[in-house]
This record gives C-alpha cells, sequence and structure tokens, in this order.
C-alpha cells in the first residue's frame, strides 16, 4: 500500500509514540511536520528531518513515530521507526521503517493550520463548568467580558492562540471565533481545556496557549476541518501560480 498510495512531497505529521498506561492523552502531544522525499519499497521511505523555527529536530533512531500522510487519495497513517539520519545533496533525511501496516486515517483533527484568525476568550463560569464535567450539553452563557487573542494554528481538536492574558494549564476557558466555511461566515463557541502556555521569548507580556476542545459536536469538527483542508488548497494554489 505504501507505494501504491504515498509518493514524493506528500505532507506528513508526526508524533512519538507514547507507550504505559500513566499516558494522559489530553496532555499535548509534539507534533511535527514534513513530507516524503521518496518511497524506497513497501516497507522504507525517506522523509525530510523536521525544522522548527528554522532549525533541524534531530529525532532519534530507534525511536517509534505515528506518521499521517496527506495523499491524494486522502489522510493514511502507521507506526514507522526511525532506522537512520543521514545529508545527501544537502537534505537531511530521516530513513523510516514500518512497523505496521498502512491504513486509512479518520482522525484528521490533528492536522493544523498556520493561520492569524482573531478570537475572543475567557474563563468558563461555575455553572459551564459543572455542564462540561457532567458531560451535558454545553450552552456558553452570553454577555461576559471577553479579552481578544490571535490563533496562529488551528486543528480540528482545537487551537493555539497568542494574548496578553495568562490562562493557567489545565483550567477551562471559552472561545469564540468566526470562520468561512463553504462561502459562509459561521461563529464557533466553544469550551476547551488548556493543554500548555508559555511566555513567547522574543514578545515578553504575551503568552502562547494551546487548548483542546472539550464540547463540539460533529457537524462543528467536520466544519473546521472543512476550513482547513480549503484554505491548505489555496495556499497549494498560490505556490504553483
Amino acid at each position: 500500500m505504501l507505494l501504491k498510495y504515498v509518493e514524493p512531497g506528500n505532507k506528513i505529521e508526526m508524533q512519538a509514540v507514547e507507550r504505559g498506561e500513566d499516558v494522559d492523552v489530553l496532555e499535548d502531544v509534539k507534533v511535527y511536520q514534513t513530507q516524503v522525499l521518496d518511497v524506497l519499497s513497501e516497507d522504507r521511505l525517506e522523509i525530510a528531518m523536521p525544522m522548527e523555527k528554522m532549525k533541524l529536530i534531530l529525532l532519534p533512531v530507534n525511536t517509534e513515530y505515528d506518521l499521517c500522510f496527506y495523499t491524494s487519495s486522502g489522510l493514511y497513517q502507521c507506526l514507522a521507526n526511525v532506522i537512520d539520519r543521514y545529508k545527501s545533496g544537502g537534505q537531511y533525511i530521516l530513513l523510516m521503517e514500518l512497523t505496521t501496516n498502512l491504513r486509512k486515517h479518520q482522525r484528521r483533527e490533528y492536522y493544523r493550520l498556520s493561520c492569524a484568525l482573531d478570537v475572543d476568550v475567557r474563563p468558563l463560569v461555575k455553572e459551564e463548568m459543572m455542564a462540561v464535567t457532567n458531560k451535558r450539553d454545553y450552552i456558553a452563557v452570553q454577555g461576559l467580558p471577553l479579552k481578544h487573542a490571535v490563533i496562529v494554528d488551528i486543528s480540528g481538536g482545537g487551537i493555539r492562540f497568542v494574548s496578553d492574558t495568562v490562562y493557567e494549564q489545565h483550567s477551562l476557558i471559552y472561545c469564540k471565533y468566526q470562520l468561512t466555511v463553504d462561502g459562509e461566515e459561521k461563529e464557533y463557541q466553544l469550551a476547551a481545556k488548556v493543554l500548555r502556555v508559555r511566555e513567547l521569548d522574543d514578545k515578553p507580556g504575551m503568552y502562547e496557549h494551546r487548548i483542546q476542545y472539550i464540547s463540539i459536536d460533529t457537524v462543528e469538527r467536520e466544519e473546521i476541518i472543512r476550513f482547513i483542508f480549503e484554505e491548505e488548497r489555496k495556499i497549494r494554489k498560490r505556490k504553483k501560480s
């Protein structure tokens, strides 16, 4: 299946495979974005060594990663080991060997789109927190003060935003933003959990928050994913022209 569906240039998202019963599935797992360089066989391929802030990420050999491929036939997923690292023709390369079969991937919410979108944020009030923790339908309380922030990446699973207000890690917050989906402006009012907070090195007093939706219905999630894929198509089209 690897040779049939995956080809050079396909975008990849990869994250380390967490093992053990103590892993908290809500904790933020580092996701790296890279691309396929060459498919060598049904179980081996070369991928570009990922970069972050213009620096190479030297992923360790003999470490297993979850790979998600963005192909013309849809999303595919497998597990693979880093079996070698090397440089060829000025390109830093990871040689990957599959440890599971390639399969159709449904969890599209993990793909993150870099962006700059306005968002309004506030902590959840008591009655909202009770609804969320008791798994009742979330209905946002209206008319409460909101703080402006900027979304810097978005996925079907959550967002990363920058704000001059700090929201504590593991706290529950309300966020409201708008997206253009299928040519129509739509508003999203969602409850979320703060996974991680850090002050920006180059902007003292500004804080980056990564949050995960905890109250979102299937229709809303699919709309957000459609927005992301449509924006990706626009970006690819601009690069080709």
